[in-house]
């Protein structure tokens, strides 16, 4: 167990000056995900990006977990076994339905849908985590679900000369509503994933945790690519580069950081703060891929900033 897991008044004071950075830190290597998977995306279908993803990030974690940590491991209960079983299928389920879901609706319905994890978060994690819903959390977390909202619309909506946007009846009418509800399903994935990660994570080391949480979303999300029809190999060594990075930086310093946070955090405010990711992701846009923000898209993450600050002011240690 690492120095920053244990109870004492100096760790106290360290972990409040360590949250906050370690937030930011999640949140800009999260938000690199959409730059590797856009490059990814020129060879590789997009479920097997998220099997790779998640296997390269085991094989990385593999050594460290079962030299250092093959102890605990082993002194795992068979509950806390199944709940991180439980808790990686989810992950994937996530994963799985969310990216689906872009094949059947438009990006602004799956968006807008999808990042609505924090609000079932909220609903739900005073009743199975007994978390308290305080009120700077409460006002945090509609900024930045709007902001969210916003930033979907930015993208989707074209200003020439006029806002034209997806109708209300396309969003319910035909395929999009299977997309809908998919997205729907990813959102309530999220949520479930980042609870049973609260609930765990009070008893559990970080590495053992993500190892067994990892490993199970990866068997099942390359159970979903087999019975799909599509393969993991064949692909030029520069996508399987980007994948690589896409485990690495997103996934094993980006959610991993997440992950260690909910030790020390509400889940709710945990969950208000992935959505600064959209925020890193059009900055990096525009660097990287020279995508220009709408005005939309500007005003959609002042919104998730300003929330993100004030369900975190007065959380943190």
């Amino acid at each position: 167990m690492s120095g920053l897991d244990k109870e004492h008044p100096l760790h106290d004071r360290r972990k409040g000056l360590i949250l906050p950075l370690a937030i930011v830190i999640a949140i800009v290597a999260s938000s690199t995900a959409s730059i590797f998977i856009r490059f990814a995306q020129h060879e590789a279908p997009s479920l097997v990006i998220a099997a790779l993803r998640l296997g390269f990030a085991v094989v990385v974690l593999a050594p460290f977990a079962l030299s250092r940590y093959r102890g605990e491991l082993r002194a795992l209960s068979r509950r806390e076994l199944l709940l991180a079983a439980l808790s990686g299928g989810i992950l994937a389920i996530h994963f799985a339905a969310w990216v689906t879901s872009l094949e059947y609706t438009g990006v602004v319905s799956s968006v807008v849908l999808v990042s609505t994890a924090p609000l079932w978060v909220a609903l739900f994690s005073p009743l199975f985590l007994n978390d308290v819903l305080t009120r700077p959390i409460l006002v945090g977390m509609l900024l930045a679900l709007s902001g969210g909202i916003i930033i979907a619309l930015g993208d989707s909506c074209q200003f020439n000369p006029g806002l034209v946007c997806p109708s209300f009846a396309g969003f319910l009418g035909g395929n999009a509503l299977l997309g809908n509800f998919l997205a729907l399903v990813g959102a309530w994935a999220l949520a479930g994933y980042l609870m049973i990660g609260r609930k765990l994570r009070s008893g559990m080391s970080l590495v053992p945790y993500i190892f067994v949480v990892y490993g199970a979303a990866a068997l099942a999300l390359f159970a979903a690519t087999f019975a799909s029809g599509q393969s993991p190999t064949g692909f030029s060594g520069t996508t399987y580069l980007w994948i690589v990075l896409l485990a690495l930086v997103p996934q094993l310093i980006g959610h991993t950081t997440f992950n260690w946070a909910l030790r020390f955090l509400p889940v709710t405010l945990v969950a208000v703060a992935t959505l600064g990711e959209p925020v890193g992701s059009s900055v990096l846009a525009y660097f990287i891929l020279q995508e220009i923000p709408a005005a939309l898209t500007i005003f959609g993450g002042t919104l998730i900033l300003a929330g993100i600050y004030i369900a975190a002011k007065k959380q943190a240690p």
